[in-house]
């Protein structure tokens, strides 16, 4: 199969996944108790009023209708209204996206960096201290609740020490003067403002570091398992013979080997991240999507919650797409 086949195919595949994902939000949105009308305009609002806001939100309609309304707003990439600001959906879900990207991007460069080269030591060693480590870090660093390791660090490194800053993205006035990716590290070096670059990646610290160990725990486990596979296949023992270096044997190699299955997962892993953030945004009063969402289900905002839920599932069917493709141009054994 062509790879432009395989391409189209995956994409083609990806749209029953996506209208599945879309109609779970809406029905499950759709039994929970309470009115969204009531919980925005207060118990005491007259009746009248009540009716109005539920005919202009299409509530008052059959749920098939509400349903196939809903699906054609999505398909222009109508997300609805906000409630609580009377702002766009998309809109503001636009303008929070480069934080909780950012996050994810940095906690995501964390613990590949731990899996890939903690993972292929482990492997290289196996059954040596070096791999026990491994197996009980992938163990305990795993059970670790994201929450409380990241109220940990910001114990540690902000109340106790204060190394770093232990909330929000920036520290005031400290902004880039113009904003062209939303990605404050990025913008800063784009403007030349140094200093605002160093006052970012200190607020990214604790956070990413947070998300970035908790989630390595996953790829150390990944990378040694398909690293030790890899190092006692027959071309592996044939460079052995060769006389090859044990370096160039584990990374030329057994990582490059076993690299595809890995891929898959860190890609997917990327994409949940971004769902996953949620938490370690809490804790971090860290302005992405995921404080956005908590904030937006306090306040009730029916058109918000369900907006960001399909955001998310948008991105991780596109995540999903693009690791496959990836997958396909290296190892063009997965297209058949």
């Amino acid at each position: 199969m062509k790879l432009k086949t395989y391409i189209l195919t995956r994409i083609l595949l990806s749209i029953p996944m996506i209208l599945i994902i879309l109609t779970i939000v809406f029905f499950v949105l759709r039994v929970l108790p309470g009115n969204p009308v009531l919980a925005m305009l207060g118990p005491k609002a007259p009746p009248e009023i009540i009716h109005a806001m539920e005919h202009q939100m299409g509530l008052d309609k059959p749920i098939i209708v509400q349903y196939f309304i809903y699906l054609s707003h999505i398909a222009v990439g109508n997300f609805g209204t906000s409630t609580y600001t009377s702002l766009p959906v998309l809109q503001e879900l636009v303008q929070k996206f480069p934080a909780t990207f950012e996050l994810t991007f940095y906690s995501m460069i964390i613990a590949v960096s731990i899996g890939i080269f903690f993972g292929s030591y482990a492997a290289y060693n196996f059954g040596k201290p070096a791999d026990i480590l491994a197996r009980v870090y992938s163990i305990f660093v795993y059970s670790f609740p994201v929450f409380w390791f990241g109220i940990m660090l910001q114990l540690i490194f902000g109340v106790w020490l204060h190394w770093l800053p232990v909330s929000g993205r920036s520290s005031p006035f400290m902004i880039p003067n113009h904003i062209y990716t939303g990605i404050y590290s990025i913008d800063a070096l784009l403007n030349g403002q140094f200093d605002i670059f160093v006052d970012a990646v200190r607020h990214l610290i604790l956070p990413s570091v947070t998300l970035g160990v908790v989630i390595s725990s996953i790829f150390v486990r990944m990378v040694r398992s398909n690293v030790l596979l890899a190092l006692s296949s027959q071309y592996v023992i044939a460079a052995r013979a060769r006389g090859e270096s044990e370096r160039k044997i584990l990374f030329k190699h057994a990582l490059k080997n076993a690299m595809p299955p890995i891929l898959t997962i860190m890609g997917l892993q990327f994409a949940l991240l971004l769902a996953g953030a949620i938490l370690t945004e809490t804790t971090f009063s860290w302005p992405g999507i995921g404080n956005y969402l908590i904030t937006r289900i306090s306040y009730r905002d029916f058109p918000a919650i369900q907006g960001a839920i399909v955001f998310f599932a948008f991105f991780v069917a596109f995540i999903s797409i693009l690791v496959d493709i990836i997958n396909a141009w290296i190892d063009p054994r997965i297209r058949y």
